[in-house]
């Protein structure tokens, strides 16, 4: 075996990367070094990416890149490389939207033939060992993409050109409608005709929970007075929370549903699905009080700081689909063994409930669902439900656990940290903000080099570069954190991250933040979009943390620059306004800028009104307190505001209106509700 040959990926850190390490496939890490080697020897690369709790990623692995015949084919023929897409979204991004070019769907694993100078030029997704399915053997496959990448040059050569120029980074030409109140008015409201009447979430299967297209239902419900719009985010939440999707023994939720109904879910629980859904439905909580909501919020809390804070603060990734090689084993249940449980007492109440039978919902088995009755049931009725569910999580405690997943990513943090700081105020919850500080000064600490970031974390900090997601995350978890403590420091690091943004990630000439930064010297490309992913677009976050910073520091420059980027992008959301609701959520802040000040005369005490902002919903506000030796920023609507009566005083501010004083804490939500609402016509 020369020093090319072998399986190199045993001294990587990502877990997925790991779990490939004694793989009879050669596998190399992404990187310069492997494209030299497949130069060196005139071999196409076989680009496989996933992620470490990907189901059919597990399926793939086992079928093919175990078997020691088919990784001899892929040794002989192809330059192996494996790619954590959690670890390197950059270049998953680029290769994923390569497969949509050549009119294929989506989804991991990302199987991708490239050129030895990374140029995509044919690809796919899972493909068998065996033809079934509608696809075919994979080795079929590899001998075929071989055959025609040494036979037909001048075919790969055109598919590698036509894919690498549609690849390179440019705004669509065509119509820009101007994103004015009666245009999101209207949009939105046409939107409710994609939404299930009857279990909430975009109509058929399979069912992702679409946060960032229900906060904007939920935000325009609130800006224009449209119940059916919040009622539609109400429905779909509340199945969500009784549905198979959340974990109703242990807490958090699931990726998505394969049904329909919310049932069955694709059993990986992903640290972002969670951040997102607990940031949303606390906004919803506030101005419904659900109980439900409470309870499910409370839970998957619970979960994030038992089961995924990582050594020194920061939080994991991911716990896996998979145990003992069985997609959802561990979280399913035999009735025999509910019964041993539970007891005669009580199975047929709980089977009654959470809809259990001997013949199961799931493959024979049992997935708890609440989904008959979606409504709560009486307090005592409760109570003994969760002494049962106290009893089931004890026994599945003995089983073994999914594959966990460590690594800690600063994206998904920024988002979790964020949604946790935002729930500790609601809810106040001093120790849910204590945790959410915790893993920022874990991403602060731990995760950067000089003022720039670093992606990924575990056993040290990781290769991969920071992404611009990492630092709109991280930037908003600070805007967040700022508003809970009235701490200037989160604030100034805000500043400081998004000037990194502006020098290394703005799109000059285009418009827009790139992915990846302009000293990213091993991709292909730098994406440049403002789609909705399943997380936040980081063009998306990064136009209301713009506004925000404007409205924190006065500096009119952050919202000349959000101007700039939803400009960029007018003509994508004008063509596609559904796959652009995370921009049409931001387009709103750029209209409406909300910004709460609390003025704090000396020895005064702003705590009766902080909590009355528990009662409202305003996404995004600045809440500001000025205390009697600070002043605000000269071009702040409130900056000729003062204390009255020697009282803390609010003013709440939309835009450059601000009201009049408000010096009682009941007074302040009714001021808030009706400065948040525009009548449209």
């Amino acid at each position: 075996m020369s020093e090319h040959d072998g399986n190199q990926l045993g001294e990587e850190k990502s877990p997925y990367l790991r779990q490939h390490k004694d793989n009879p496939v050669h596998w190399r890490p992404w990187g310069t070094d492997a494209l030299a080697e497949a130069k060196r020897t005139g071999k196409p690369v076989l680009l496989s990416v996933g992620y470490a709790a990907c189901h059919w990623c597990h399926v793939m692995a086992h079928e093919s890149f175990e078997d020691p015949i088919t990784a001899a084919v892929m040794n002989d023929l192809f330059v192996n490389i494996k790619v954590d897409r959690e670890e390197r979204p950059d270049v998953d991004s680029i290769y994923m939207n390569a497969l949509h070019l050549i009119g294929e769907q989506g989804g991991w694993p990302l199987t991708m033939f490239l050129t030895p100078d990374a140029e995509p030029f044919w690809g796919g997704t899972y493909f068998p060992k065996e033809q079934r399915y509608g696809r075919p053997a994979f080795i079929d496959v590899l001998r075929t993409v071989s055959h025609t990448f040494h036979e037909a040059p001048d075919k790969v050569r055109t598919n590698a050109d036509a894919l690498k120029a549609r690849l390179q980074p440019s705004h669509p030409k065509g119509e820009v409608v101007s994103l004015t109140d009666v245009t999101l008015e209207n949009w939105t409201r046409r939107f409710l005709q994609a939404v299930d009447p009857t279990t909430g979430g975009i109509r058929g299967a399979p069912k992702f929970p679409q946060t960032q297209f229900f906060s904007l239902l939920w935000r325009a419900g609130l800006r224009y007075g449209v119940e059916s719009l919040r009622e539609a985010v109400d429905l779909t939440l509340t199945h969500i929370c009784q549905g198979g999707i959340y974990d109703h023994v242990g807490g958090g939720f699931a990726r998505y549903s394969v049904d329909e109904q919310w049932l069955v879910p694709h059993f990986e629980k992903m640290l972002y699905d969670n951040a997102l859904l607990v940031d949303l439905m606390t906004e919803v909580w506030r101005e419904t009080k659900s109980p439900l909501y409470a309870r499910r919020i409370e839970e998957t809390i619970g979960w994030l700081l038992r089961e995924m804070v990582t050594d020194g603060g920061g939080f994991a990734a991911s716990l896996d689909a998979d145990s003992e090689g069985v997609e959802g084993k561990f979280y399913v249940w035999d009735f025999d063994e509910l019964q041993e449980v539970l007891g005669p007492n009580d199975i047929n109440f709980f089977a009654d409930i959470y809809q259990t039978t001997t013949p199961g919902n799931f493959e024979g088995k049992n997935i708890p669902n609440r989904l008959s009755t979606v409504a709560l049931r009486d307090e005592a009725t409760e109570t003994r439900l969760t002494g049962m569910l106290t009893k089931l999580f004890d026994r599945r405690s003995l089983r073994v656990r999914p594959g966990f997943d460590d690594k800690v990513l600063a994206d998904w943090n920024g988002l979790m940290i964020g949604a946790l700081a935002n729930a500790a105020t609601a809810f106040d919850r001093p120790e849910w903000l204590a945790a959410a500080e915790a893993a920022f000064d874990f991403v602060l600490m731990r995760m950067s080099l000089a003022t720039r970031l670093i992606h990924s974390y575990r056993e040290g900090p990781g290769n991969a570069p920071a992404t611009a997601s990492d630092y709109a995350n991280m930037i908003r978890a600070a805007l967040v954190l700022a508003n809970a403590t009235n701490n200037p420091e989160y604030v100034e690091q805000a500043c400081a991250w998004t000037h990194v943004l502006d020098t290394h990630y703005w799109a000059q000439g285009l418009g827009g933040y790139y992915l990846a930064a302009d000293d990213t010297d091993d991709i292909l490309v730098r994406p440049l979009n403002g789609n909705d992913d399943a997380t936040p677009n980081a063009n998306t976050t990064m136009v209301s943390n713009l506004v925000a910073l404007s409205s924190w520091t006065g500096t009119v420059t952050y919202t000349d620059r959000a101007d700039e980027t939803m400009e960029a992008f007018g003509p994508a959301i004008t063509a596609n306004p559904v796959g652009h609701a995370g921009l049409l959520y931001a387009a709103l802040d750029l209209l409406a800028p909300a910004l709460i000040v609390l003025m704090v005369p000396e020895g005064g005490d702003p705590t009766a009104m902080r909590e009355a902002l528990r009662d409202v919903s305003l996404p995004n506000v600045v809440v500001d307190e000025v205390w009697a030796d600070e002043t605000l920023p000269s071009n702040s609507p409130a900056s000729d505001k003062t204390v009255i009566d020697g009282k803390t005083t609010a003013y709440v501010c939309i835009g450059p209106q601000c009201s009049l004083p408000v010096t009682d804490a009941d007074k302040l939500v009714e001021t808030i509700k009706a400065a948040r609402e525009v009548t449209v016509t």
